[in-house]
């Protein structure tokens, strides 16, 4: 798959070597050259980076967006100074050709001020000029929207981009390019998409399903939002779904969350209400409830045995796949998780 970066004057140094870091690991990592990276400049000559290094284009013109299947906007500030007459096409014949379009901080205004945006959820930077009624604003590091990827930038840069890998090659690939760069939100997203591939393991599409929920534990989409994006009806997703794997998508997303909350319960210092924030319960007595019904003990009671026997396996029992008992089919209707 081809990728290309826009660099804008100042564009953050930082975005812009963790974009190629985790395309080169993936890479590295698949043992085979999945990613290609290509430079354009908003200039068509060389730009300096925040850092005052300057980065030399690789083409001088804006030809050739129907050949990448990822185009960033890598802008530092007032990026609309530097706004060329030949971008706004360029990135239309590469959405047409079925690209995603990506702005990484700055970048993200580009795109929302182009309207290109318009009607989809997206992470922007403060706009003192003006206001975006038409975008769904994310409080999120990141948010990936039907072809649009948006971050905040800095670190954000890499889960964005963890975030795209897992979609584009699936959540196992990701995830060991998220522990290979090994540390704090980067590392997380890893084990979120960990998760997804384990879960959607021999399905393609549910694998896409399960990368979807996997990157949003902490403020679960909604079920109909999900089958949009994988371009299905609720019934048919419903469908696939119980053939492939046994539950309703619901009760899949729900042991994704618990999952996920018996590592933070095994692995971390988090309390309990903490835990239920990240893993997206209305409050700490929903999640120790939906906890007991799927795993037979509470929280507390999970962290209390883990420093007592030697033998406990943590994550790995934890992480079984069961099937909901009758009373955590109910807590997904407590949580306001509809079953389809």
């Amino acid at each position: 798959m081809h990728v290309c970066l826009i660099l804008f004057p100042q564009f953050p140094i930082l975005g812009f070597v963790l974009i190629r870091e985790v395309l080169e690991l993936a890479n590295r990592i698949a043992g085979q050259p999945l990613f290609s990276c290509r430079i354009r400049t908003v200039t068509g000559a060389d730009v300096a980076a925040s850092d005052g290094m300057r980065i030399a284009a690789e083409a001088q013109d804006w030809e050739g967006a129907q050949g990448f299947d990822l185009v960033v906007l890598c802008a530092g500030p007032h990026p609309l100074d530097h706004l060329p007459m030949g971008l706004r096409g360029f990135l239309a014949r590469a959405e047409a050709a079925g690209a995603t379009l990506a702005g990484l901080d700055q970048g993200a205004m580009i795109l929302a001020r182009l309207g290109l945006l318009d009607g989809r959820e997206a992470v922007l930077p403060p706009d003192p000029d003006r206001t975006y009624p038409h975008i769904a604003l994310s409080e999120r590091t990141h948010a990936f929207d039907r072809q649009r990827l948006t971050s905040s930038g800095g670190l954000a840069t890499a889960e964005a981009m963890l975030d795209w890998i897992a979609r584009s090659h699936g959540p196992a690939l990701a995830a060991r390019t998220g522990a290979a760069l090994g540390h704090g939100h980067i590392a997380e997203t890893s084990r979120a998409q960990a998760l997804a591939a384990r879960a959607g393991q021999g399905d393609p599409l549910m694998t896409r399903m399960t990368t979807l929920m996997a990157a949003h534990l902490d403020a679960p989409l909604p079920l109909p939002r999900i089958a949009a994006e994988l371009d299905m009806s609720l019934k048919r997703l419903r469908l696939r779904c119980r053939k492939a794997m046994g539950r309703t998508p619901a009760e899949v997303y729900l042991d994704l969350r618990l999952r996920r909350a018996a590592q933070l319960v095994d692995e971390t210092t988090l309390t309990v209400a903490e835990i239920a924030v990240a893993t997206g319960f209305a409050s700490p007595s929903a999640f120790t409830r939906s906890y007991g019904n799927h795993f037979g003990k509470a929280p507390r009671a999970q962290r209390a045995r883990r420093g007592k026997a030697a033998t406990l396996t943590g994550w790995d029992a934890a992480t079984e796949v069961a099937r909901p008992s009758g009373q955590a089919q109910s807590d997904l209707r407590d949580q306001g998780m509809t079953r389809v």
